[in-house]
């Protein structure tokens, strides 16, 4: 099983205003402590844009790069050339995905515009241009269900797998606060999982912030993201059905967090670590 960090984990997140931003060397290091061999690149420009100077940063803790998470408003043609820039840097680097999220184009994720008809078919083909760019790089692309995306809700998901051919980003997390079983859409679309990102969540927030009673920024505050095992969603049946169904790719480990000037600093590292021993006991027991 191949096991990954991302830098989300460390509170590192591309919203404005999200909190504390640990320094990439802190990030990477304890990473490294922690026995992970590779990471996803992160928020724009948090590491090198210089695919040189971003390689050898990682072969410092050695580490590889997984992917990217890219979250663009695929309703506007506009996204692609980011997306190029993205793709590129990932695929010099020895990348293997991009992550797509359908931004709304608004920062952070607590709000949404609803689309037209003319505007998803628009999210449609511009992610399958997105796709075709990166795969002339070498990488897969893959579109991640994400609160305060336009792909969020459960019948968003089943829209998306209908009209496009792109696989899933199986997100247990932002799947769950969104209203969807992660279980039941790996059952459902086994063979449309291209990568995973591992989460945890407490139901009680996320039940909040899918009837608008909280802002998805104030949950992740409140610590709605805890590590797994220790929250309500199902981690070891996720595990288990993509390894039956023949899964063999990343399992990239993420607990959205949002760091205060009062947090601990030693949070991220051994939560990190919490959802590592979990994991290592379900799949010690595959």
């Amino acid at each position: 099983m191949k096991i990954a960090g991302a830098p989300i984990s460390w509170g590192v997140c591309e919203v404005p205003g999200w909190g504390l931003m640990l320094d990439r060397d802190t990030v990477l290091s304890e990473m490294a402590e922690l026995g992970m061999t590779a990471t996803e690149l992160g928020p724009p420009d948090y590491l090198p844009t210089d695919p040189t100077k971003l390689r050898a940063l990682l072969s410092t803790y050695n580490l590889t790069l997984v992917g990217g998470f890219l979250a663009v408003p695929l309703h506007d043609e506009s996204s692609v050339e980011e997306a190029d820039r993205t793709a590129k840097l990932l695929a010099a680097c020895g990348a293997e995905v991009l992550v797509l999220a359908a931004a709304t184009g608004l920062d952070g994720y607590d709000e949404r515009l609803v689309l037209t008809d003319e505007q998803w078919a628009a999210l449609i083909s511009t992610a399958a241009r997105i796709r075709d760019i990166a795969a002339g790089y070498g990488l897969r692309t893959v579109l991640h269900p994400h609160v305060g995306t336009h792909v969020e809700k459960r019948a968003e998901v089943e829209r998306f797998v209908a009209d496009s051919d792109l696989d899933l980003c199986l997100d247990t997390g932002h799947l769950m606060i969104g209203g969807t079983d992660p279980v039941e859409l790996a059952r459902e679309y086994p063979g449309r999982i291209g990568h995973l990102h591992l989460k945890d969540v407490r139901a009680d927030l996320a039940d909040r912030v899918r009837a608008g009673e909280l802002g998805y920024t104030e949950a992740v505050g409140q610590g709605m993201y805890v590590p797994l095992g220790q929250g309500d969603v199902d981690i070891e049946a996720v595990v288990r059905f993509v390894h039956q169904a023949g899964y063999d790719g990343w399992y990239v480990l993420e607990q959205d967090t949002a760091l205060s000037e009062q947090s601990p600093v030693d949070t991220p590292k051994l939560d990190t670590a919490r959802s590592l021993r979990h994991l290592n006991q379900i799949t010690g027991e595959l």
